[in-house]
């Protein structure tokens, strides 16, 4: 329970009991429906009126305490009202706010800062009226699951940095694996995931320096993996994209990124391009020259035959 909450200004009342009494701990993450309510009978808030059910992991420092000593008194599956005193509601105009503002397309939230909040209030009459005179509310809650830290898969934000590195490896392994089965969305999303976890990580670091230099290791890989998934499925602007990060950012003369975006290239019908990195890699690397020469030599022909087309397209127009 957080120590920072006066119990003793929490009335539980079980409407439905539940199923299963479960112990908590730092990490549960928990799944639930709620509903807001003032002492006569306004409903303010209802989850069940949006996309999905509420869920936050205890000890993540969520921004209403009194849920978090709230759903620690109940079982799974049950259904309880809990009458809590307005001192311990401050932050429920805010929590309201960022719950219906996350129900509305992006380019409609307005950010509530304090200078906001001064003229021109929440952004919601009923919140604001609540946040100008606090008052006692009544909280309907119900369980829907109860997950252990080891159950679940955690979002990026509630890793440790050694959790991401060694998602990261795990996250690799799993896209080997997928690759292997000719699985590639499946490759693809974990590529990605690992990718995103290393990006959080080198955010923390000074470029170039040996941290962040031994992160780019790691991720240099997995992007050229994404890459070559996304070729295999002709997503030829995403190749480019990827393999153009690995030479620009981390290694001006990788024969890999260049080889797979000299391909993507071609497919994206950018010949000179194409032709540019496709040499590039002949020169760094002798032992694909004769791979190189191949690929010109088609490149070539593609050229030809559009070339043709071109003439005959031109033609019909007289």
């Amino acid at each position: 329970m957080d120590p920072c909450v006066d119990e003793a200004k929490i009335v539980k009342e079980t409407l439905h009991a539940g199923t299963k009494v479960v112990s908590f701990r730092d990490g549960t993450r928990i799944k639930f429906h709620f509903q807001t309510r003032k002492l006569d009978g306004t409903v303010l808030d209802d989850s069940r009126e949006m996309a999905k059910p509420m869920e936050l992991v205890l000890g993540k420092k969520f921004k209403l305490d009194v849920w978090e000593v709230c759903l620690q008194k109940m079982a799974l599956h049950e259904v309880a009202k809990f009458r809590c005193d307005k001192s311990l509601l401050q932050q429920y105009p805010f929590v309201s706010k960022t719950i219906r503002d996350s129900m509305k397309p992006s380019d409609q939230r307005k950010h509530c800062c304090g200078m906001t909040l001064q003229n021109e209030g929440i952004g919601y009459k009923d919140l604001d009226e609540l946040f100008g005179c606090p008052q006692d509310l009544e909280f309907v809650l119900e369980v829907l699951s109860i997950e252990d830290p080891e159950e679940y898969q955690k979002e990026s934000w509630q890793l440790s940095d050694e959790e991401k590195l060694d998602q990261v490896k795990k996250l690799r392994e799993k896209g080997n694996e997928c690759y292997l089965r000719k699985d590639y969305a499946g490759a693809t999303e974990a590529y990605s995931y690992a990718a995103g976890l290393i990006e959080q990580l080198m955010l923390k670091e000074k470029p170039n320096d040996t941290e962040w230099l031994e992160l780019a290791k790691l991720k240099v890989p997995l992007l050229l993996n994404y890459s070559q998934c996304k070729l295999l499925d002709k997503d030829y602007y995403a190749v480019i994209e990827h393999c153009s990060e690995v030479l620009d950012k981390y290694d001006k003369d990788n024969v890999k990124a260049l080889f797979r975006r000299a391909k993507a290239h071609v497919g994206a019908w950018n010949p000179d391009k194409a032709k540019a990195d496709f040499e590039r890699v002949a020169e760094l690397d002798q032992a694909l020259a004769g791979a190189v020469s191949k690929e010109l030599k088609n490149l070539q022909e593609l050229i030809r035959l559009k070339d043709v087309e071109d003439k005959l397209r031109f033609q019909k127009l007289f």
